[in-house]
């Protein structure tokens, strides 16, 4: 894979790091005095594999699959995030995306992240708390992506709209994809900045993508949501295709996930298995479709 020369090319993390304290700094100039608790966040381990853990069709090799307890047969989903080609949404933080299972209704997702510095998740919680994150807020779920070697902190708002008239895991026209996620745009994001600034920016946003990834899912240790997810992407130089895979594990506890965090890799490792970095899937689609 060419996935470490790309890297130098995707938005460099520090920008968003000062965009989001100077947006959190805002907040809490005006914020109430008694504010709430801070979000208490579940979290989930991705460790990326190397081709060396496929097999010709692309799919994760049966050494693989026992390794780390994935049973399940594949599933399809596809999906593509929408943002203006400068990626103004992505520069603050915030990333939209519309997927579709098969068999399942589109489900929109609206997501804020703050970078977790030297793996400080309560400093990162306190700066999404000024932000107007916290434990108040039932319309967002907070999760901690738990990579190779960094950590970011997330909050999520989903959304669905009916896939009538939509087989397997077909996605729209891309304009009518955006118009569905402007209309259901959340509060947080619509106002982001300055009053109407996250819904202007997503209606002159674009489709970046769509991809269609293969899922098997399973049970590996602590966790009952172990899963592998094999992602088609274009290449970086324009031409060809890159599959990105990605295993990752969900849990509620943080001792579970380091848990799991550590023994992944270790496992992956001694088998030859294990990419030594963290690939953001969310970045590679929006820097190359």
């Amino acid at each position: 894979m060419k996935i470490t020369s790309r890297a130098a090319r995707l938005r460099p993390a520090t920008a968003a790091a000062v965009a989001l304290a100077a947006s959190a700094s805002l907040f809490a100039a005006t914020a109430p005095a008694q504010a709430a608790s801070n979000a208490v966040p579940t979290y989930e381990v991705k460790v990326n594999l190397t081709t060396a853990a496929l097999d010709s069709s692309h799919a994760p090799l049966a050494a693989v699959k026992s390794a780390f307890g994935i049973t399940g047969s594949a599933k399809a989903r596809s999906y593509a995030y929408f943002d203006t080609g400068a990626l103004d949404l992505n520069g603050q933080g915030w990333d939209a995306r519309l997927r579709h299972k098969s068999g399942s209704s589109f489900e929109e997702t609206y997501k804020m992240r703050f970078p977790v510095s030297n793996g400080d998740i309560n400093g990162a919680l306190t700066t999404a708390n000024a932000a107007g994150f916290d434990s108040s807020d039932t319309n967002y779920d907070a999760e901690v992506d738990w990579g190779y070697s960094k950590q970011t902190l997330s909050f999520s708002n989903e959304k669905s709209h009916s896939a009538s008239g939509y087989s397997g895991t077909a996605l729209p026209a891309s304009s009518t994809g955006l118009g569905w996620l402007v209309a259901d745009i959340p509060g947080k994001l619509q106002d982001w900045k300055s009053k109407g600034w996250g819904k202007t920016t997503l209606q002159a946003s674009r489709q970046h993508g769509p991809v269609t990834s293969q899922v098997w899912g399973g049970a590996w240790e602590v966790s009952d949501d172990a899963s592998i997810e094999v992602v088609p992407v274009v290449s970086a130089s324009g031409s060809g295709t890159e599959y990105i895979t990605e295993l990752s594990f969900k849990t509620d506890n943080y001792n579970d996930a380091a848990k799991l965090h550590a023994d992944a890799i270790s496992v992956a490792d001694s088998h030859g298995w294990l990419y030594k970095g963290d690939i953001l899937k969310t970045g590679l689609i929006l820097d190359r479709y």
